[in-house]
């Protein structure tokens, strides 16, 4: 299991909780006592118990970005979102940069709502250079493979 995003979203869903039960039980005085405003009590107990379950579901997902070793950060400019990832190089990337970078890019993948039938994702980092005038190409930097099924990644040569 994951470790929470940030301990006060627990802290905040236990609290939002214990008001949503507190509220829980005003709005059943209310229903009993015929008070004009029990309908509005309604809609906030409901908004405070949606509240709650969104921090404690959120803290209990989240996953931390992985930072690789003399990687920088590089921003996603394609996303087929099937097996093909391609991220843009600045033009003072050292080559030396460039094989870790792709790979954080590579672990950061998430898997779900991939239609990849073999589960296997390409990611490319790529660099557009002048071929002339008015004229550019891509180069492709570095290359790897990420299985989402075992989470393994690969630096393609």
């Amino acid at each position: 299991m994951a470790l929470a995003a940030d301990p006060i979203l627990l802290l905040a869903a236990r609290w939002l909780g214990i008001a949503s039960g507190l509220l829980a039980l005003l709005m059943v005085v209310g229903f009993w006592a015929r008070w004009g405003f029990r309908f509005r009590l309604v809609g906030i107990t409901s908004f405070t118990t949606l509240l709650a379950l969104s921090c404690a579901a959120f803290a209990i997902s989240y996953t931390p970005r992985v930072s690789v070793p003399g990687a920088i950060g590089v921003p996603v400019v394609f996303d087929n979102g099937a097996d093909l990832v391609i991220a843009a190089a600045p033009d003072s990337l050292s080559p030396d940069a460039a094989g870790p970078s792709v790979e954080q890019v590579a672990r950061n993948l998430r898997g779900s709502g991939r239609s990849s039938t073999d589960g296997e994702v390409t990611v490319r980092l790529r660099r557009v250079e002048s071929a002339g005038a008015g004229i550019s190409r891509p180069v492709v930097l570095a290359e790897a493979k990420r299985n989402l099924f075992t989470g393994e990644v690969r630096l393609i040569p």
